[in-house]
């Protein structure tokens, strides 16, 4: 049986999104290894983003590639063409994190640097899709998205809120500050903890590093954004039963989350191994059958198109100020990361991934809830 060599088939692949091997237009990719077609073909999603990160191949506008490579489905061609070629990897570690892996996140990924963060975020330090609507610029948009959360929570002075996944303070520090309410801040991250607490200094926020599932109390809110992500579909039940449970009975939950259009138990193989550890892109369907006849759905708003000019200003922030970052990071972290931002960025794009923020109630908000943009 005749068979197609993968230095015929990898760019005929390309071909169909209209992507051009050593072309001169911005999407195209350049080539620099004779044996990157016999790695991708091989090694599919993981090789092609560990063959860019060794150099192998370039490519002027990577956001404009993965747009591509998505919008045309490439990655469901390949399946056809050519079995290995972008393989779906069912991998186990990737679907369940544990209690003893849930810090795994936050040491792999979150610790990597408070310098880089601060240097590529917005002033509040929010690492999460920003909203644009009548937005100039990161800050703005962020400072919105904070605002547009806190509106949806329908926040009063006084009440008692838990930001399950803080991160850096930023939401908890704006609320305490703008709203008059007091925050609990957890998180798994050591380094967003410590800068999180000095950040939130002199205001009501208490900031505690701790896995969710050990969460007790009661809170009139309970907001979480961008950690859900972290959770893994075998958990999703029992995050959304800690909710209910932590929520008062006039309690109000928001989840902010990047969201998938189909159900999985699996995560990108690059995107596992290098970038976000034990985690998995939740489905509307996962999430509202996790929540099923334990909280009551109230609003749903979907905003991912707005992902792409935040993942957009991230990278220009940290390639504008990769020389004071370089000394603790080197060339092959500024090509990973470089990758990581700008096919995300595509990916939006092309609207392959979603955002998401959907809003609980404990018992159904009397009345109707009124929704907030």
């Amino acid at each position: 049986m005749k068979t197609t060599s993968p230095e015929r088939l990898v760019p005929e692949l390309f071909a169909a999104a209209d992507v051009a091997v050593n072309g001169s237009r911005p999407w195209d990719i350049q080539v620099h290894h004779h044996r990157f077609y016999k790695r991708l073909a091989a090694g599919g999603s993981m090789a092609l983003g560990e063959s860019y990160m060794d150099g192998w191949w370039d490519c002027e506008a990577l956001d404009q590639l993965f747009d591509r490579i998505l919008r045309f489905r490439l990655d469901r061609q390949a399946k056809k063409s050519l079995k290995t070629l972008w393989c779906a990897v069912k991998a186990a570690c990737t679907c369940s994190p544990g209690r003893f892996r849930a810090f795994t996140i936050g040491r792999r990924h979150y610790d990597l640097g408070n310098d880089l963060f601060s240097l590529m975020l917005d002033k509040w330090m929010n690492y999460s899709c920003a909203y644009w609507k009548d937005a100039g610029d990161l800050d703005e948009a962020q400072e919105s998205k904070m605002d547009l959360i806190c509106r949806k929570l329908k926040l009063q002075a006084g009440m008692r809120i838990v930001d399950v996944g803080c991160g850096w303070g930023g939401l908890a520090a704006y609320a305490a500050k703008h709203y008059d309410v007091d925050v609990l801040g957890i998180t798994v991250s050591k380094e967003q903890a410590k800068l999180a607490r000095r950040r939130c200094e002199g205001l009501p926020v208490t900031i505690k590093l701790m896995d969710y599932r050990r969460l007790t109390g009661a809170f009139d809110r309970i907001v979480s954004v961008g950690m859900f992500e972290h959770v893994g579909a075998g958990h999703y039940r029992a995050f959304m039963r800690m909710i209910q449970r932590c929520l008062t009975p006039e309690g109000l939950f928001l989840l902010h989350t990047i969201a998938g259009n189909r159900s999985v138990r699996f995560c990108d193989p690059w995107i596992s191994r290098y970038i976000f550890p034990n985690s998995m892109l939740p489905s509307s369907r996962q999430i509202s059958s996790a929540a099923e006849k334990l909280l009551v759905l109230e609003d749903w708003h979907s905003f991912g198109p707005y992902y792409d000019p935040t993942l957009l200003a991230w990278y220009h922030n940290f390639k504008a100020n990769w020389n004071r970052l370089k000394h603790a990071y080197d060339g092959r972290f500024f090509r990973m990361w470089t990758y990581y931002l700008l096919a995300c960025a595509g990916s939006f794009r092309a609207r392959r991934n979603q955002v998401w923020q959907i809003v609980f109630s404990n018992n159904g908000v009397r009345n109707g809830y009124e929704g907030v943009r």
